[in-house]
């Protein structure tokens, strides 16, 4: 539990008074970090890399946990794009690489409840060339950065496919807390989908980000552009 008093009338346990007001709702701009930025969608400047990047050989692997499938051709895989860049929730962003302007992926902020300042990413698709790289861990503290810092919400969720390994294990290396599994939650493509929900909350931020920010720095990477330290030893270094 976070925090509990005594009411003075009944008694009985209650949690903590928490102050009323609102959160800012997220908006379409561009946030910069070193490796990334992410941009607003927009299915003409993205399409054709996200296409490049998200299709072919290995896609369905790609696609596997989300509730899209590869596309047949890059026209519906544009028009996919273009219906999702108009939407306010989830809103999605393009993760463009800094190196080479091109759009490697993208994700959301999603189930945005300003009243209660609770936020969810979700819609992760990370290209072949943005997986397993710095830009990829960049791409999530970016967000959440935007989230706490900026917008000021005190939970940010994170919730997969209870099968999806690699996503269960990142929420863990990126700092959620896993919270529990909501059993036949979801049919997805036909299937039964059980849920896996982790969150990170306001007061564990500090720590998370401050491992973030030492991992990210460049002297956490030799020549070769190998880590140093990962980001799970920084984050026990950081008292998580």
């Amino acid at each position: 539990m976070i925090g509990e008093v005594i009411d003075s009338s009944s008694g009985l346990p209650i949690g903590l008074e928490v102050p009323a007001h609102a959160a800012a709702r997220p908006e379409r701009r561009v946030i910069a970090g070193r490796f990334i930025r992410l941009e607003p969608l927009d299915a003409e400047r993205h399409g054709g890399s996200l296409w490049q990047e998200t299709h072919g050989t290995g896609a369905a692997a790609l696609w596997q946990y989300l509730f899209d499938e590869p596309f047949a051709d890059e026209k519906s895989f544009r028009d996919f794009l273009a219906r999702k860049a108009t939407s306010e929730d989830p809103l999605f962003y393009a993760i463009v690489d800094q190196a080479t302007g091109r759009a490697v992926g993208f994700e959301t902020l999603m189930r945005i409840d300003p009243a209660h300042r609770c936020i969810e990413v979700g819609n992760i698709l990370y290209g072949r060339s943005l997986q397993r790289t710095p830009g990829a861990t960049e791409a999530q503290y970016r967000l959440m950065k935007y989230v706490f810092d900026e917008l000021g919400y005190r939970r940010y969720e994170w919730k997969c496919n209870a099968l999806n390994a690699p996503s269960r294990q990142a929420a863990l290396r990126f700092g959620f807390s896993f919270e529990g599994i909501f059993r036949k939650h979801m049919i997805v493509r036909g299937r039964n989908r059980d849920t896996a929900w982790y969150a990170m909350l306001d007061e564990e931020w500090p720590a998370a980000k401050a491992a973030f920010e030492r991992w990210l720095a460049p002297a956490n990477f030799d020549s070769a552009g190998v880590q140093r330290q990962s980001l799970a030893a920084l984050r026990s270094a950081s008292g998580e």
